[in-house]
């Protein structure tokens, strides 16, 4: 048996911000949500997050990923130990393994963490995760004899011996369950914080003749998050790591720092993507379909060999099929641009939909919304839009038909049919040379 338990009961001072640190944002996700996503896919059998009083947000945002998930409060928040003591009334007594993770470390890996768990199943009693620092200060310094561990030294407690260590406790922690009530009972806050440290368990749980062990892994994988720098710092780790995910399965960049994908952001094969191009949350992007630069793409469809900008955005709902083209300046919004159509410039086209092979021209707009309500144009295959054109929901413009430039097209039109709806075009024969003179004159009668 497997239980989780979900550190977030920080109050993140350091972020400066209202929202909570752990559902600050990193590729599209929050910061537990990600923990939340690599927890969930060990197959836990119970799951609990532990959160500070009034941390109604939290929980609720954890709730509405995990269902399943437990909150528990850490009323006086008097350390880590002291949270674990928090959910120990919720934590199955007996056989299996507890796994301790920190909500503010959104780059820790499934597999990392599946590691420790069947090590603390197999192996050790207490399996911990350490890195090799390059910088240790402030983390706590796991001291060593061979492969056992003996004992997690908290920097403000640690001997100058002991800060010279470099191999650091990097948050994570596997206990067999058997053992965790005595360990919990054993913690103490005689230390330089006043606090309860969940670290203490490795040396209680030595001194009665447990073993403890540590899986490693990359310093970038467990790094915390405390401050905007640090969450700066972590989107850029995930990026890279998105990027080469991207890449190794059939995406061509051609500037891929300056590219930004979300988590759940999908890929086919040989797709290219241009320089400065935002995937934000649910975009899938098909086969061959190209995205060009300085494009905005969120909760969007793009199908195979499509057409995407440059300086394009595709707001969510947006379906683009395949090998249709949306050109420079062109926003879409709840709008199905169907295969082969083409919508090439400035133009908006919103809670519509534009039949296969249609073209869109210059300047076109749907008017979709009165301020109240939102209504829909539906634009029939093969239909040709004239540029500058207004179409006012709710409209229908009939397979095959013409739109003449500068219509306001405010009636259904037939397929196949010529619409123009514009004002008749008329001369005054010399009205320009009259009104300058006469605007002359009275200008230079008033000394102006």
């Amino acid at each position: 048996m497997l239980t989780t338990v979900i550190l977030a009961a920080g109050k993140g001072t350091r972020m400066k911000s209202r929202l909570p640190k752990v559902l600050h944002q990193i590729a599209g996700r929050s910061m537990l949500g990600h923990v939340l996503a690599a927890t969930g896919d060990l197959g836990s059998d119970a799951s609990l997050l532990v959160v500070g009083p009034g941390m109604d947000e939290v929980s609720a945002h954890a709730k509405g990923v995990r269902p399943d998930l437990v909150t528990v409060i850490q009323e006086n928040q008097l350390g880590t130990g002291d949270a674990v003591r928090a959910a120990a009334a919720q934590i199955p007594s007996g056989d299996g393994v507890v796994l301790v993770v920190f909500g503010d470390t959104p780059l820790v890996r499934t597999e990392t963490l599946a590691d420790m768990v069947a090590r603390c199943r197999d192996e050790s009693d207490i399996v911990i995760l350490g890195f090799e620092a390059a910088d240790p200060t402030g983390y706590g310094r796991i001291v060593t004899a061979g492969a056992n561990v003996l004992r997690i030294v908290e920097h403000k407690d640690a001997s100058e011996e002991e800060r010279a260590i470099r191999l650091c406790f990097g948050g994570p922690m596997a206990i067999r369950a058997a053992h965790l009530a005595s360990l919990l009972a054993k913690l103490r806050n005689d230390n330089a914080q006043g606090e309860f440290y969940l670290t203490d368990v490795v040396a209680h749980g030595r001194a009665v003749g447990l073993s403890c062990s540590a899986v490693l892994c990359p310093e970038s994988d467990i790094q915390g998050v405390n401050s905007r720098a640090d969450l700066a710092s972590a989107e850029a780790v995930m990026q890279k790591r998105l990027r080469a995910a991207a890449m190794a399965g059939g995406v061509t960049f051609l500037d891929p720092d300056t590219v930004y994908l979300s988590h759940d952001t999908v890929f086919g094969e040989d797709v290219t993507v241009g320089q400065n191009v935002v995937f934000a949350p649910g975009c899938r992007i098909a086969r061959g379909a190209t995205i060009k630069a300085f494009s905005h793409l969120e909760g969007a469809e793009i199908g195979e060999g499509a057409e995407i900008g440059p300086f394009a955005r595709i707001r969510p709902g947006s379906s683009i099929g395949r090998k249709a083209r949306i050109g420079n300046f062109v926003e879409t919004k709840k709008a199905k641009i169907e295969d082969g159509a083409k919508v090439n410039h400035l133009s908006y086209i919103g809670d519509a939909r534009v039949g296969e092979g249609a073209n869109v021209g210059a300047g076109t707009i749907t008017c979709n919304y009165d301020g109240f309500n939102k209504f829909f144009t539906d634009i029939g295959a093969g239909a040709f839009i004239g540029s500058n054109s207004s179409l006012v929901a709710p409209v229908t413009i009939g397979d095959g038909a013409y739109i003449g430039s500068g219509s306001v097209v405010t009636r259904n039109v037939s397929p196949d049919a010529l619409a123009v709806a514009r004002g008749k075009q008329f001369e005054k024969p010399g009205w320009a040379s009259s009104f300058r003179s006469k605007n002359a004159a009275a200008k230079k009668s008033s000394g102006d």
